[in-house]
């Protein structure tokens, strides 16, 4: 992998996982310091993640954790049920048992995290719909997939909406019966509940304060195996 997509993979999870919030600023000089390459490699990054919708470019180089508004949450939430609707269409009865075993482990990480970080619980359950778009083999249906999916996460940051990993592990595991049953109709239909459900428990909420943002950042770097080093020192790809 190569290290733009490094610093992608990262960032995103930071996001994913709330530790950068909307809103905060995200300096190429700064990013490239921390993730030991040059200000072009960051930048190109915050570029990749911006067309995911996750970060926002704005004049003079300054790059920020994109804002949705809640009008922007609810329009991206209806556009993801009838997303994930095609998706299961494409899936049911079609999922090999290596890929229903692959789901059901993915689940089964949902309910290991249960009782631990309300942010974990969050991320493995967007990921288990960017990991089911991804089983249909139509890279454009995923792609779509994936941004409205990581859309929907930033925005269920932005109002607070308190994760219930109970309610997505039992609907998670709805969803791969019906689809190993290979029921069309139902797992359409328990998608969409699913998905619903989750964009009408937002709630609003004040942000709680934070320390500095590359701090923040330290532990999703080293998770990815890059060292910081100065920035005078990278090498660009």
């Amino acid at each position: 992998m190569d290290r733009a997509s490094v610093i992608c993979r990262a960032i995103r999870r930071a996001i994913l996982e709330r530790a950068l919030a909307p809103g905060d600023k995200l300096p190429e000089d700064q990013l490239g310091e921390r993730f030991g390459v040059s200000r072009t490699l960051a930048r190109h990054a915050l570029g990749q993640l911006a067309s995911e919708g996750l970060v926002e470019l704005r004049r003079n180089r300054i790059a920020v954790v994109a804002t949705p508004s809640f009008e922007d949450a609810r329009d991206e939430f209806d556009i993801r049920i009838e997303l994930e609707r095609l998706v299961v269409r494409r899936l049911a009865g079609r999922l090999s048992p290596r890929q229903l075993a692959e789901l059901a482990a993915h689940v089964d990480a949902e309910e290991a995290a249960r009782g631990g970080s309300e942010t974990t619980s969050l991320r493995l359950a967007t990921e288990f719909h960017v990991r089911l778009a991804e089983m249909t083999g139509r890279p454009t249906l995923s792609r779509y997939v994936r941004e409205t999916a990581y859309r929907s996460c930033l925005s269920l940051a932005t109002f607070g909406r308190p994760h219930s990993p109970e309610c997505a592990i039992s609907e998670h595991r709805d969803v791969l019966a019906a689809l190993e049953a290979g029921d069309e109709a139902r797992a359409g239909e328990l998608m969409a509940h699913h998905l619903d459900q989750v964009a009408q428990r937002a709630l609003l909420k004040a942000p709680e304060a934070r320390g500095d943002l590359m701090d923040i950042l330290a532990p999703y770097a080293e998770a990815e195996a890059v060292t910081p080093r100065r920035r005078r020192q990278a090498v660009e790809n």
